[in-house]
């Protein structure tokens, strides 16, 4: 008898027959069923369901047809689904290849056009900064204009920027005496119409009112198109978040096209950025942050000490589940108020990762609760999360005496936030409790010997699906993988027949058997890493504090991972590389790029402009209260599909003009507050919202455990909602109930 085989060149098993259903009777508990038997087995049952003996069912022969037909339906509603997927795939790919190729062939025919700095300076007698002859393709001047300059000032001291062309356009700003004295410089720029005059010339010229003013400024030709370029980059930002949330590419892939995509966007209208300045998009600190602590963390776990730790907790939670989820959030909540958040994710995730495998939890939901509570935490501080630390460096400067009159120092800031925090925090961990209320909804339903063996098969074929075939030893290796899964499989069925009659062990077996499996394997090693650990650990926290420390945390994290490196003596270094995350490195790299040039593109400033615009038009009495909570709520749905990076370094002057307008009349500190809660806590909203959020995924990844944008959204932006509507509450408390709005205790309101 000729034995069929499967597609993929394995003995056929159980689950290869759709048809059948229950489970194989009579099946000795000693014996191992080969994959032979296994078959025979499964070609038995199939004829047993095929042949009914009831007496009140059809005959044989009727019992055979209606069979049959049932089973032709089957194959025919199957082939109609594959061909469905096949379509759909298929469309997928050549709309994402023509759309490809459009941005290419746009950023191609587009030339570099760097933009060159000129110094020049401002008086009574107007300049003339620059002529031009026009092109037809070209009807915009852009006018990007540095120096003590602001948008509604005390109008004592203006400086103009007059057009001369066809349409004469004059754009006005007021000079600050204070920033004038200190050196102090702010950036605007602005777009005229050009069409040339009567000899095809468009010039430019400046003059101010009274005082001799240095200027800096850059001038570039743009096309029509330019004012239709918020439009373009809000359907780029829409694109990728599509091809994320309905995870048609890998999120890497997403954002690397739409990167690619708002690049054309700048090509189109003639602001293509140079090489060097699309390097300098990248945020090298991040990158360099993630990549050291990658290294340092593959290293020590090949000391074993994430599997100790793992048995360790364990044997404290003695199947309490709750108590252990609650310390996992709570350290990591606590040790991303004085960290950064990146890092906690990294220490703590393959840890979480191997107590959830040892006590049978799906990873995901205890990954998403920690990287939930650590931008929780990190929002506490003004050092924890980065938009504190732009909030601080911004308003925290001594030349910059209208902000330390209203009190922004990084003490009284970090009183502010860590208060509401601990407000945030209760009522997190409350929906937490809420939504995870039935224990299914954390624990795996398989035993863990079946879901440590369906984890491994998964891995293996992962593994496989990865190698590409272009050697002989790669098919090899490829052959290989697919054996394991093969064996594998059979390794689950024989598990599956021998758990039904396996009674429970008792807990204290169960910790024995474990110890066997789970313990230091390298004390020197460990002893090393640790070491090195500490050191980079401790330069984490002296750069925040001690003025010395001439390193950012990036090349601390880099520099510690060469020092491990060195120590350890490593000779298979490729495995240690192996266990660095490249795609989430590169998804970060896309991602700056992304984000810095949508600000290119003025949309997270127009979101800014209308916000304040908004703000300016409300009743003087009830301004700050609305001001908060606009404030608060903008930031935190921009920073869920937005980069809170750039979006705060967009809103900074924007605060910084609505507190010194005397018009406007509103305090530094609770616009301030508002920023940071908002555009920290709003990180939680979706995947790409944090660094954080990105890192632990990729960790899972990593691990077998796949976290998609709709797995953490389900969780994510419900804690978001619940977070900011916390923090709403207690901003309005403190600010517009109390009048805490200065650096000394809280006062009762003018």
């Amino acid at each position: 008898m000729k034995h069929g085989r499967s597609p993929s060149g394995r003995p056929r098993s159980v689950a290869s027959f759709p048809n059948v259903v229950g489970p194989l009777e009579k099946l000795d508990d000693a014996e191992e069923t080969s994959p032979l038997l296994a078959e025979e087995t499964s070609l038995l049952a199939v004829r047993s369901k095929v042949v009914s003996t009831d007496p009140s069912s059809p005959g044989p022969r009727s019992s055979l047809f209606l069979n049959s037909l049932s089973l032709s339906k089957d194959l025919i509603e199957g082939a109609r689904q594959m061909g469905l997927n096949y379509w759909l795939r298929f469309s997928k790919g050549l709309i994402l290849f023509t759309i490809t190729v459009i941005c290419t062939v746009t950023f191609i025919l587009d030339s570099e056009d760097p933009e060159s700095l000129r110094l020049t300076f401002a008086s009574t007698t107007p300049k003339l900064i620059h002529s031009e002859r026009t092109e037809s393709n070209f009807g915009v001047l852009r006018i990007r204009l540095q120096g003590p300059l602001e948008e509604n000032g005390d109008g004592n001291l203006s400086a103009s920027v007059r057009l001369y062309s066809s349409s004469n356009e004059s754009w006005t700003l007021d000079v600050n005496n204070t920033m004038l004295e200190q050196g102090e410089i702010n950036e605007f720029d602005y777009s005229f119409g050009c069409q040339g005059n009567a000899d095809g010339y468009c010039n430019i010229s400046v003059v101010t009112s009274g005082a001799v003013v240095p200027l800096a400024f850059t001038v570039r030709e743009l096309t029509d198109q330019v004012e239709f370029e918020i439009i373009y980059a809000a359907l780029v930002l829409v694109f990728v978040y599509v091809l994320i949330i309905f995870d048609l590419v890998h999120r890497t892939l997403a954002a690397t096209v739409g990167a690619l995509a708002v690049l054309a966007v700048l090509s189109a209208i003639h602001e293509r950025p140079i090489i060097d300045k699309i390097i300098e998009w990248l945020d090298m600190d991040t990158l360099m942050l993630l990549f050291g602590m990658m290294i340092i963390v593959a290293v020590i776990s090949e000391t074993g000490i994430f599997d100790y730790l793992a048995l360790k907790a364990y044997r404290l939670a003695r199947g309490k589940v709750w108590p252990l989820i609650t310390l996992l959030c709570v350290f990591s909540g606590v040790l991303s108020a004085f960290l950064d958040n990146v890092t906690t994710i990294l220490l703590m995730a393959p840890v979480t990762i191997k107590l959830c495998e040892v006590l049978n939890l799906d990873p995901r939901v205890i990954l998403i609760a920690e990287v939930l509570f650590s931008n929780i935490g990190g929002t506490a501080t003004g050092i924890g999360d980065p938009p504190n630390v732009i909030i601080i460096n911004c308003f925290g400067r001594r030349v910059l005496l209208s902000v330390f009159l209203q009190g922004i120092t990084f003490s009284n800031f970090t009183a502010h936030m860590s208060i509401g925090i601990i407000f945030v925090a209760v009522v997190s961990y409350g929906f937490l409790r809420l939504y995870y209320r039935k224990m299914r909804q954390i624990e795996n339903p398989d035993p863990p010997e079946i879901a440590e063996l369906q984890h491994e098969i998964e891995m293996w074929r992962r593994a496989a699906s990865r190698v590409v075939v272009v050697t002989r030893e790669e098919t090899l290796m490829r052959a290989l993988f697919l054996q394991k899964v093969a064996e594998q499989e059979n390794q689950l069925n024989r598990t599956l027949h021998r758990k039904r009659k396996e009674e429970i062990k008792d807990f204290n077996e169960q910790i024995t058997q474990l110890e066997k499996e789970y313990y230091i394997r390298d004390w020197k090693l460990l002893l090393k890493c640790g070491g090195v650990l500490l050191v980079v650990l401790a330069f984490f926290f002296m750069y925040s504090f001690v003025p010395n420390v001439y390193v950012g945390i990036g090349w601390i994290a880099v520099l510690g991972a060469i020092v491990l490196l060195v120590l350890a003596d490593i000779n298979d270094l490729e495995s240690i590389l192996h266990k660095v995350e490249w795609p989430t490195l590169l998804f970060f790299a896309a991602l700056f790029i992304l984000m810095e040039a949508l600000g290119e593109l003025n949309l997270i400033t127009w979101i800014g402009d209308q916000m304040k615009e908004f703000i300016k038009s409300i009743d003087k009495d009830q301004r700050l209260t609305i001001a908060i909570v606009i404030i608060v709520w903008v930031s935190a749905l921009v920073s869920s599909f937005i980069d809170n990076i750039p979006y705060t370094t967009a809103m900074v002057p924007i605060l910084r003009q609505l507190s010194e307008d005397a018009d406007v009349e509103l305090p530094l500190l609770p616009l301030a507050a508002s920023l940071a809660f908002g555009a920290c806590l709003g990180g939680n909203g979706t995947l790409i919202g944090a660094s954080a959020n990105v890192v632990c995924a990729g960790i899972a990844e990593q691990h077998g455990y796949d976290i998609n944008f709709r797995h953490f959204f389900k969780v994510g932006f419900p804690m978001m909602l619940v977070t900011v509507s916390t923090a709403t509450v207690y901003l309005l408390i403190v600010h517009s109930a109390i009048g805490w709005n200065e650096a000394s205790s809280p006062s009762e309101p003018s």
